[in-house]
């Protein structure tokens, strides 16, 4: 027997132990959740309250029901006739009927589309089964490095690792977006026979699901049920400079002075880990950087920010760390002591265990900011570098943490999400905007000004390949604001012309990134420890004909700023990200949601990266509906058509959108 219960908003349905709601949840969209007995009181998930829309119409009879809530209708139906029935459900496009989604049994006789498999904790492992179809297309979940933008055929880890930022949102050609509002680590297949999303331990199932005529409209819906990002300040626009690593005052402002010795534009400048007298201590080293306000003072003189590395963790030698212990601020764990990381961090003579502070905890994030303020906000820094904030476990056991929020099986996912939180809601509470440089991300973050760089990748040709594909699939997942150590983090030699052709190409790409960063640990790298610098990456050490080029690139990253600042404003209003697959804007073209190695930039430019050593042209498709203009010859093509374009060492192929008028090339106007 099924008995359903609806209410002005919601449809509740009950079979056997399980409880299972269909509530609308903003425009053309739904929540779905589901337990045994009862659904949990408390969610740590992306979606707080519902947005406005208008009510759903529900029809229920005897054997289903219906919510037919704008674009988007869920049936659900019991068929008695089944060995072991069940409540499944279906998503459909309203009026058309087009299927969009549908639940699918794990096995005909059981287990059923929804499982929950005890495990004695007072959670469950769940499994949330449905229907794949042939030919479909799937995009987003977060910052991967498979390679692909189409994740359709690929199974994926629901976990935050150093380059894998896990964001279980995933955009469908189908026409709806899902995003799996679970925290707990876990895993989905999006196979050619079923897509099952898994959760080790949770209290239950809870999913949100819209619909939409376009992959744009998506992605508004999603940004209006999880947060919109808020506007980019006019410094972050501009050029972002750091290396591993300055280790004193001298040496960091020896670079702002040089760039503006030679006029070149800096927005930003990076003081970066071991700048401080232990992990935890959240202020600069006396010894190193003796009047870190006067340093201050001088880059807002040049029109420089100063950006502060600022990792989780918290050593046992750190002046606070008793504070952190005895008042139970720091991340526990299910089994041993609570250390989850070893490095040699100041005054130690060796690796050492060292903690983690627990963003979760409102009391943690009071603390944590406290000592901030002191250390660096009332000097006046307002840009915070998050690195390692996964955070970054030695072992990578996740599961074995233990949170304010819940056991680290269940909730690990939002630990990067709410350290971001902490930064945000104190320099809210200041009035002062911020963007917040961080490692990872969960569902949400966008709103706490996260912006999310792909962490600490090679330095290589195949890794510049990757960046352009998780770019666009973070995009894809609510984050507007992305970036890249322009050049790849691990290694690359300054003096290897190999590599500075590389670097090159790289800076081509970057200056067409949301956020524009050159950063690296560069040849000769010594193990990671207080002691190390890594070798010179300023735009002047790649030689003369790279500094000629990549300066130019600066000078041109200028001149599109404020069409950077328009894309923004409408990232922050709708939630279509500035970086962007072509698909976003031309949806009616089936070549635009294959095509994976070139983006739009804002919808009036296009960018064809060079990811190939040597390589001198390369094909570029145009988007059907528009007309083209190479920015390098002012030659019009026609939309749907591929072109081979020249791509010599200064420049890569870029198009915009006949009529556009954008600044590209040099003495041309910009305007806000």
């Amino acid at each position: 027997m099924v008995t359903f219960h609806p209410t002005a908003t919601c449809l509740e349905v009950r079979h056997r132990h399980e409880v299972l709601t269909v509530e609308a949840w903003g425009a053309d969209s739904v929540r779905v959740r589901a337990a045994q007995y009862r659904i949990p009181a408390e969610s740590h998930g992306a979606l707080g309250t519902p947005p406005p829309s208008a009510a759903p119409a529900i029809d229920v009879a005897e054997d289903h029901a219906t919510l037919v809530h704008g674009e988007l209708t869920v049936t659900v139906r019991f068929d008695r006739a089944a060995a072991y029935p069940e409540p499944l459900l279906t998503f459909t496009r309203t009026g058309t009927g087009a299927e969009l989604l549908a639940e699918s049994r794990e096995h005909f006789w059981m287990p059923g589309a929804r499982v929950f498999l005890g495990n004695r904790s007072g959670g469950y492992e769940v499994h949330q089964q449905f229907a794949a179809h042939p030919g479909e297309r799937l995009y987003g979940m977060g910052q991967r490095t498979h390679g692909r933008l189409d994740l359709k055929g690929l199974a994926l880890d629901l976990v935050q690792r150093n380059g894998e930022v896990s964001i279980p949102f995933v955009l469908s050609d189908r026409g709806y977006g899902m995003l799996w509002n679970n925290p707990a680590l876990g895993r989905v297949e999006f196979a050619e026979n079923a897509t099952r999303w898994q959760a080790g331990q949770t209290r239950g199932i809870d999913y949100w699901l819209t619909a939409a005529a376009t992959p744009a409209e998506i992605l508004a819906r999603y940004a209006d049920a999880t947060g919109h990002a808020p506007e980019l300040p006019h410094w972050a626009s501009g050029f972002w400079q750091s290396k591993l690593r300055y280790r004193d005052q001298d040496e960091l402002l020896a670079v702002a002075r040089e760039h503006h010795r030679r006029g070149l534009p800096l927005s930003v400048i990076a003081a970066d880990y071991f700048h401080w007298p232990a992990m935890g201590d959240h202020r600069f080293d006396d010894s190193e950087w003796p009047d870190p306000r006067a340093m201050v003072d001088e880059l807002a003189g040049m029109g420089v920010e100063l950006m502060v590395s600022i990792w989780p963790t918290v050593s046992p030698l750190a002046e606070h760390f008793a504070d952190y212990r005895d008042r139970g601020l720091l991340v526990g764990t299910d089994q041993g002591v609570e250390f989850h990381q070893t490095i040699q961090d100041k005054h130690m003579a060796a690796p050492m265990p060292v903690a983690f502070y627990d963003p979760t905890n409102p009391e943690t994030r009071a603390h944590v900011w406290d000592l901030v303020r002191r250390g660096y906000r009332d000097l006046g820094v307002k840009v915070f570098w998050l690195d390692a904030c996964e955070p970054e476990l030695n072992p990578a056991h996740p599961a074995n943490l233990a949170l304010y929020a819940g056991p680290g099986a269940e909730v690990a996912g939002i630990y990067p999400r709410d350290n971001a939180r902490l930064f945000a809601e104190a320099m809210a509470a200041e009035g002062e905007p911020t963007v917040l440089l961080c490692r990872s991300a969960w569902a949400g973050a966008q709103k706490y000004g996260a912006a999310v760089w792909s962490g600490d990748i090679p330095a290589t040709w195949e890794s510049l390949q990757q960046q352009i594909r998780a770019g666009l699939g973070v995009a894809v997942s609510g984050i507007p604001w992305w970036t890249t150590d322009i050049g790849g983090f691990h290694g690359g030699d300054a003096r290897d012309p190999a590599y500075r052709e590389l670097m090159i190409r790289w800076f081509q790409f970057g200056v067409f990134c949301p956020l524009f960063r050159l950063h690296g640990d560069r040849e000769p790298r010594t193990p990671t420890s207080y002691a190390q610098s890594g070798g010179p990456n300023e735009v002047w050490s790649y030689g003369d004909e790279a500094y000629g080029i990549i300066s130019g690139l600066l000078h041109l990253r200028e001149r599109l700023r404020p069409y950077i600042h328009r894309q923004m404003r409408t990232a922050a209003r709708t939630g279509l990200p500035p970086m962007r697959p072509l698909f976003l804007d031309h949806p009616d073209d089936p070549r635009a949601w294959r095509t994976d190695d070139q983006f739009l930039f804002g919808p009036d430019i296009l960018v064809a990266p060079v990811a190939l050593p040597g390589q001198r042209s390369r094909q570029v498709y145009l988007p059907a509906g528009a007309r083209w203009t190479c920015a390098a010859t002012g030659e019009v093509h026609d939309g749907g058509t591929t072109v081979e374009a020249a791509a010599p060492i200064d420049r890569i192929p870029v198009f915009t959108r006949e009529g556009a008028g954008v600044p590209l090339a040099a003495g041309e106007e910009a305007h806000a």
